[in-house]
């Protein structure tokens, strides 16, 4: 080897280490939703939250990965929802275990930057976000537009035995659109000790958000619905008339994760013969606790008030309350229960109190064996 090369070789062996130890490193900045999402979430989801490629990623996707510039899907989660999953990774929340906890990771305050950085990455303002989707009460409806199957009983704590209910599908379409078909229930107690039931008047419904605002946290639709003369009007299982509804539904956040909702409309039968005109009100007020430092469980303390009056010369206006629980039962948080009592404020004698529960299940975030 010549000796000038080794002179070189020895040079730069010795100078090179110093010489590169002194260039600094490039300083990590973390002060956007954007930087944060390219520091710790890119190389997976990959560049705006459409997700990388499996070449890329080097394993394969579950199937719920998501893609944040699909507006379907990525308003409709609460912020509640996106930070636990981000604090408690995937498994905290029913998913993918890939997905990991980042609570030494980031702040809190880090997580909330990368949430309306992902939540900017749709593009169309008209889908209401998922933060208007409030519990749901047992009376009063909601105004945000749905994917779920609900189940809802109505039982009879005293008097006469009655068992009364409905089966609820709902599915979402479009940014502010949902049909809605119920098929109502019911089972009574006779005298001679045995029981009758079957179908009621069947239901078919359509909602549209009206009107959302995300600087006030207020959310406004309207519904209208077909009431069929499906049910058995003798065992007052139905009213024997075709009836259509209406009603507008709104829903306000308030601090702390608390709520109301109102819900007014009117049930308007095709012939005034054989049913009455009726006119409703309800109120319902609610705040929402979480387990595990706000990131598990959630559990809903709600209450109806509820009024209702045939539209007649001399009728009665009834009043009920409705204290009442929901609670999450699965990690994903996609099923959930809510039990309460329903309590006649007037007319007592005539109206028996009733004990008042559903099961609920929204399908577009899984399936009823999923998240558990």
């Amino acid at each position: 080897m010549p000796r000038y090369l080794l002179i070189v070789i020895v040079v730069l062996a010795g100078v090179g280490g110093p010489l590169f130890a002194q260039t600094p490193a490039p300083e990590l900045k973390l002060d956007t939703g954007e930087q944060i999402f390219l520091a710790a979430c890119n190389g997976c989801h990959g560049p705006g939250g459409k997700g990388q490629p499996e070449t890329t990623l080097g394993f394969e996707p579950p199937k719920t990965f998501p893609d944040f510039t699909d507006c379907n899907g990525s308003t409709r989660e609460k912020i509640f929802d996106w930070k636990a999953t981000i604090h408690e990774g995937g498994r905290g929340r029913g998913f993918s275990e890939i997905m990991p906890s980042f609570a030494e990771a980031l702040t809190l305050e880090q997580m909330d930057k990368v949430i309306r950085y992902l939540r900017s990455r749709c593009p169309e303002p008209a889908w209401p976000l998922g933060d208007f989707n409030f519990p749901r009460a047992l009376m009063t409806e909601k105004a945000f537009p749905e994917d779920e199957v609900v189940v809802t009983t109505e039982v009879n704590a005293a008097g006469a035995g009655a068992v009364a209910g409905e089966m609820v599908y709902e599915r979402r379409f479009g940014a502010r659109n949902q049909l809605e078909f119920g098929v109502p229930y019911g089972f009574l107690h006779r005298e001679n000790a045995s029981w009758v039931g079957g179908v009621g008047d069947v239901i078919l419904g359509f909602k549209r958000v009206m009107i959302q605002n995300k600087s006030t946290g207020s959310i406004f639709s309207l519904q209208g619905e077909v009431i069929a003369p499906t049910g058995n009007r003798l065992r007052d299982l139905g009213s024997g008339v075709t009836t259509f509804g209406v009603f507008g539904a709104f829903g306000q956040a308030m601090p702390h994760m608390s709520f109301f909702q109102i819900q007014t409309g009117a049930d308007l039968p095709a012939n005034r013969e054989k049913a009455a005109r009726a006119a409703f009100f309800r109120f319902n007020l609610g705040k929402t606790f979480a387990q595990n430092k706000g990131f598990g469980r959630a559990w809903t303390p709600m209450a109806d008030i509820v009024t209702e009056r045939e539209l007649e010369s001399g009728a009665k206006t009834n009043w009920d309350v409705v204290p009442q629980m929901q609670v999450t039962l699965n990690r994903r948080q996609h099923v959930r229960a809510n039990v309460g009592f329903r309590v006649p404020v007037n007319d007592i004698a005539g109206r028996p109190k009733q004990l008042v529960f559903y099961l609920l299940w929204d399908w577009f975030d899984g399936g009823l064996r999923e998240g558990w």
